[in-house]
């Protein structure tokens, strides 16, 4: 048999158990994650750190690169003048910046032969420009290199073809000393219609950038590093790492965690590491990124685990204590609370058998002063017993049908109010939906008998234009309501006087004659026509258009234009205006009848010059038997003339044949380039034709300094037509000859010269 137990055996026995259970659970999860939380602060911490000195290294080398990025740039704007001129320039251009920057070793440029030299057609070859200090003097050497071929570090930067900054590489004057100085070069390409023309470069000393990196020590035993893009460490605490590969100096550290792979790929990461002594050390790595470099260095900073994890330990212990402490506490309150909380819960739950039996009595509220939360369950049954009681009333009155009856929610999740507020708005709404329904069938209905209508009205006058118009338009505003209105058609008889002209106008049940012509574009009709589409104003202006009553005159309230279009092809404007405004159903009414009005003025038009054409086709019958004699009579004459062309052209090819074969054909145009040679001048020089084409009148001909004189008002006499003999001397080839020529303008169908035709025999009297 299952034992029952009271109230306040349960909480101690259950609650306070599984309480005690979850205090211990939970607080043993917040320390772990505190712990855990503290831990990864930490860590991001030193990563924070790295990544600002990377920042810091970063903007190092943005500053050196700028330096050489100006250089390259400047040479945009000397790269015109002689080659001397500005070599002296970007020397002069060195040596303040030699002397402003104290860490700069020297500047030097590098000047592909390619580039500058004609004729160097090999892809090595290239001068040099160094400038160096040397003590307290700033010299310079200007030498030429690659001479029989690129060297490895040249080639690989020359290849790469941007901004880039080279693997750190000992001093010359230190090569072999115990103390090591290190240097790297910045460099920046030059760039001439797209085709590497050289570089400028920088060679820096490491020194301030190592003296900087050893002074960031953000804990106690922590230092930071610097690794290039290949893995070689630039600057460390101890000068024994330096320029030695992260391969050899830090050879497991780099087998476990990639580190020269993942510094080339630009990463972000971190490793803990342990040293001799089995103290754990956390190594950050920040990328070092510089302008448009595509190497990216790495900046690691190494600091003792212990040390940034010293606070979150004491944190720990001291969260421990405060959880025991609490754990106490928590049972004597359990214990305190239970003797409380029984006697009211007792009274309570004797009123919740009485509602389950669907009582709901003002009598049935409590009165409790507890000052607690069972106080507030006293309150929460009190307010449960109204709103019942309020929500039986707000179904009665919705019963009766009364949707404007009102109901006061208890909070935003009292479910059954909001059910009943929603039964109220579904009826309601059903209820206007039913109403609306009723007015759309009605609009739709009204829509149909206008269909079939004006469909009855343009079937029986679509058979003369004047009438259709007038029917149409004075059933339409009687129809839709309102008060005058005009149909514009598009007039086009007179291909060089096209407009809309008003065919019909309508008014309060009398037709208006109206005389009124608009041109394309013009007007809201014209605009209506451009853009094809309706417009419609509810604003309109005081002297747009009046309507005329028994009352007097008055300004209508809109104005539609609708076009009368077939296939995008405009064929007139509707124009109507009304006291009240117009409504969607009544606009969108008008636009379906514009379109059948549209389709029927089409058809009337083209029945219209169906007939047209076919009595002239009847006249053009007739004429054509008159014209047929004649041209019979002109074929006969054409044919005569036929054969004299024939002969004609016979002649003109003989003598055509006969100059080419006697003598020297050139065609030149106008800038004097040569575009036709016949055969016979190509046997002469013994040139090939591709080599003839294309080159000018005075490249192979000798001239004095008086010809040269009179060279351009000879050829601008050409140009105006005038025909020129001379006598000359041309050089092909080393051949010299001399030839009597003639030079002919030649025109086109409107007298103007397009090109120059010169006839050439040699000249065999020439002394």
């Amino acid at each position: 048999m299952k034992r029952k137990l009271k109230i306040r055996q349960k909480i101690l026995l259950y609650i306070l158990s599984v309480a005690v259970l979850l205090y211990i659970v939970s607080v043993g999860y917040i320390l772990w994650q505190s712990r855990n939380s503290t831990y990864s602060n930490a860590i991001e911490k030193t990563q924070l750190t790295a990544r600002v000195a990377a920042k810091e290294v970063g903007a190092i080398f943005e500053k050196e690169l700028a330096i050489v990025r100006t250089l390259s740039q400047a040479f945009s704007i000397y790269q015109t003048m002689p080659h001397e001129q500005w070599k002296k320039l970007f020397l002069n251009m060195y040596i303040p910046v030699l002397k402003e920057n104290p860490d700069i070793y020297s500047i030097w440029d590098s000047w592909e032969y390619k580039s500058f030299v004609p004729g160097h057609d090999k892809d090595y070859g290239r001068f040099v420009i160094t400038t160096w200090r040397e003590g307290n003097e700033i010299k310079w050497l200007y030498d030429e290199r690659s001479m029989s071929g690129d060297p490895p570090i040249y080639g690989k930067y020359k290849k790469l073809g941007q901004e880039a900054i080279w693997e750190p590489y000992v001093d010359q004057v230190t090569k072999g000393k115990s103390d090591v100085k290190l240097m790297i070069t910045y460099d920046s390409p030059i760039f001439i219609n797209g085709s590497f023309s050289g570089i400028i470069a920088s060679d820096v000393s490491l020194e301030s950038l190592q003296e900087m990196i050893g002074k960031i020590k953000p804990v106690k035993g922590s230092y930071a590093y610097l690794v290039s893009n290949e893995g070689i460490i630039a600057a460390h605490p101890s000068k024994d790492f330096l320029n030695k590969k992260v391969e050899e100096a830090l050879k497991n550290d780099n087998q476990k965690e990639q580190i020269v792979e993942r510094v080339a790929k630009g990463e972000e990461f971190y490793y803990i590491k342990t040293d001799e002594a089995g103290k754990q050390h956390l190594i950050c790595h920040s990328p070092i990124f510089a302008g448009k470099v595509k190497t990216p260095w790495s900046l690691a900073l190494s600091a003792p685990l212990d040390v940034i994890t010293a606070g979150a330990k004491k944190t720990l212990y001291v969260s421990l204590l405060v959880s025991l402490v609490g754990l106490l506490l928590m049972v004597l309150v359990l214990l305190y609370v239970s003797n409380n909380l029984t006697k009211p819960i007792m009274h309570i739950t004797n009123i919740l058998k009485r509602m389950a039996k669907g009582e709901i009595f003002e009598e049935l509220k409590v009165e409790l002063n507890t000052g607690d939360e069972i106080e507030e369950m006293a309150l929460a049954l009190n307010t449960t017993i109204d709103g019942i009681g309020h929500k039986t009333s707000f179904a009665n009155e919705i019963g009766k049908g009364n949707y404007a009856s009102y109901l006061e929610l208890l909070s935003d999740k009292d479910v059954l109010g909001k059910s009943l507020i929603h039964m109220r708005d579904s009826l309601k709404k059903a209820a206007e939906e039913e109403e609306k329904r009723k007015v759309e069938d009605q609009k739709r209905s009204w829509a149909n008998e206008g269909y079939a209508k004006f469909g009855e009205i343009l079937r029986q006058n679509n058979n003369d234009l004047q009438i259709l118009c007038d029917s149409v338009i004075a059933a339409l505003v009687k129809y839709v309501g309102t008060n005058q209105g005009g149909i514009f058609l598009w007039n086009d008889d007179d291909k060089a006087n096209q407009y809309f002209e008003l065919v019909s106008a309508y008014a309060w049940d009398r037709k208006k004659y109206l005389t009124k012509q608009i041109e394309k574009g013009e007007g809201l009709v014209g605009a209506c026509a451009m853009e094809k589409e309706t417009i419609f104003m509810t604003d309109v202006p005081d002297d747009y258009v009046n309507i005329t009553s028994g009352l007097g005159d008055a300004n209508p309230r809109c104005v539609i234009l609708v076009p009368l279009k077939h296939e995008d092809n405009v064929l007139g404007v509707l124009e109507m205006a009304s006291f009240k405004v117009l409504e969607k159903f009544e606009i969108e009414f008008i636009e379906k009848i514009a379109e059948s009005i549209a389709s029927t003025i089409l058809s009337v038009k083209i029945n219209a010059r169906t007939k047209m054409l076919l009595e002239q086709s009847q006249m053009q019958a007739e004429e054509m038997k008159a014209q047929e004699e004649e041209m019979r009579q002109n074929m006969e004459e054409l044919q005569a003339t036929q054969e004299e062309v024939e002969r004609k052209s016979a002649e003109i090819e003989g003598f055509i044949n006969s100059i080419h074969s006697s003598a020297y054909v050139l065609e030149y145009d106008l800038n004097g380039n040569i575009i036709s040679v016949n055969d016979a001048f190509i046997q002469f020089v013994g040139v090939p034709r591709e080599q003839i084409i294309g080159s000018h009148h005075a490249d192979n001909l000798e001239l004095t300094e008086e010809m040269k004189k009179e060279y351009g008002s000879f050829w601008d006499n050409l140009k105006a037509g005038i025909s020129k003999k001379v006598r000359s001397t041309i050089n092909w080839k080393g051949k010299q000859s001399h030839l009597l020529e003639t030079y002919i303008p030649i025109k086109d169908s409107d007298g103007r010269v397009y090109k120059i035709m010169k006839l050439a025999f040699e000249d065999t009297e020439f002394k």
